[in-house]
């Protein structure tokens, strides 16, 4: 992971919530155009990288995709005194946000601001062993309220803050490791297929909205067509108090989804050639549509073959997301294998059941 170590510490820092996620972008397409024959941005915000595969004639195409949108919240009041009340945009667990470091988005830069609450000393009897709704909680800007009113817009984003720490054990935490860990692992896989001889067109995509439903995946799965469409996410990392079924071990490379709405061909092939290169893995059963890109990719315009791999993060949605960089070399060395190995014949097979 030498080679997108310091980028993902980069991307975890830089801030882009759902519908606005400009700065990712502007970090990741010099990146993307070091690898790709073409790189285009759609309408939508979706960063489309071609890279073209070897042969004459009809070659596969795979889309790989990974989100860079983060959970962030939104201005929606601005109270006496200058304090800010917020609802969110995306998966926020209020009971993780009080005493948090935020940055609220507004007009002529960016504003550092911490998040408070009602001090238990000031709190009724029967209401302290309660985690307090966002509803009751303010983001405090320390400046007076005209101030305030001057640069703040109802509507403003205000996303996390948060340097990354780097754990023993090559572990880090941080914000938004969901989802820049698959971005990390998107460019690790390009790189890796540099060396490898592929048939394969791929379509490397950061798509955009993926924590608000999906959107920038549902668009440009119908733009793309492709024959087989990769989603690269997270999902959650063991930790004490967690069912085994419900959770994945770090380190011991990454989640390979199986469910209904995950074709199950290529769902056995990932698996078969995380075999043959002795490649760790972990099975993760959805047996509900998944929350990621790949529900959209399944149904975009005629169905596509859809696939989730993913790496296990601990305490997701939050500031201190934690995951492993060998999780992320391993999940780039299979996807760049995979496409390797990818031929027409395999192609033809996927709509014989």
């Amino acid at each position: 992971m030498e080679n997108h170590q310091p980028l993902l510490e980069q991307l975890m820092t830089t801030h882009a919530g759902p519908g606005f996620e400009g700065a990712v972008r502007d970090v990741i397409v010099p990146h993307l155009r070091s690898y790709a024959q073409a790189v285009q941005v759609d309408v939508m915000g979706n960063v489309v990288a071609q890279v073209a595969g070897c042969g004459e004639g009809r070659r596969p195409r795979v889309l790989l995709a990974a989100h860079m949108d983060e959970i962030a919240l939104v201005v929606a009041r601005i109270e006496a005194g200058g304090f800010l009340r917020v609802v969110q945009t995306g998966g926020f667990d209020p009971r993780t946000l009080v005493g948090q470091e935020v940055v609220v988005h507004a007009r002529g830069g960016d504003l550092l601001a911490v998040v408070g609450s009602k001090p238990p000393h000031l709190t009724a009897p029967e209401e302290r062993g309660k985690a307090a709704p966002l509803s009751d909680l303010y983001l405090d800007l320390a400046m007076p309220e005209s101030a305030v009113r001057e640069r703040v817009r109802i509507g403003d984003r205000v996303t996390l803050s948060r340097d990354v720490y780097l754990l023993r054990n090559r572990r880090l935490a941080g914000k938004s490791l969901d989802n820049r860990a698959s971005i990390a692992i998107l460019l690790e896989t390009l790189h890796r297929l540099q060396q490898l001889i592929h048939q394969a067109d791929v379509y490397a995509v950061a798509t955009v909205q993926e924590e608000v439903g999906l959107r920038g995946a549902q668009t440009v799965g119908f733009a793309v067509q492709p024959d087989v469409a990769i989603a690269i996410d997270v999902t959650f990392g063991a930790f004490p108090g967690q069912a085994a079924d419900e959770s994945f071990a770090l380190d011991a490379g990454p989640a390979i989804s199986f469910g209904p709405n995950l074709h199950r061909k290529v769902f056995q092939r990932l698996v078969d050639v995380a075999e043959r290169h002795r490649i760790p893995y972990q099975i993760e059963l959805s047996q509900t549509p998944v929350g990621a890109d790949a529900n959209a990719f399944q149904v975009a315009g005629p169905g596509l073959a859809a696939a989730l791999v993913g790496i296990p993060i601990r305490y997701m949605h939050t500031s201190v997301e934690t995951g492993s960089y060998a999780d992320i070399e391993q999940c780039a060395r299979l996807l760049a294998h995979y496409i390797a190995e990818l031929d027409m014949a395999q192609v033809e097979d996927l709509s014989c059941y």
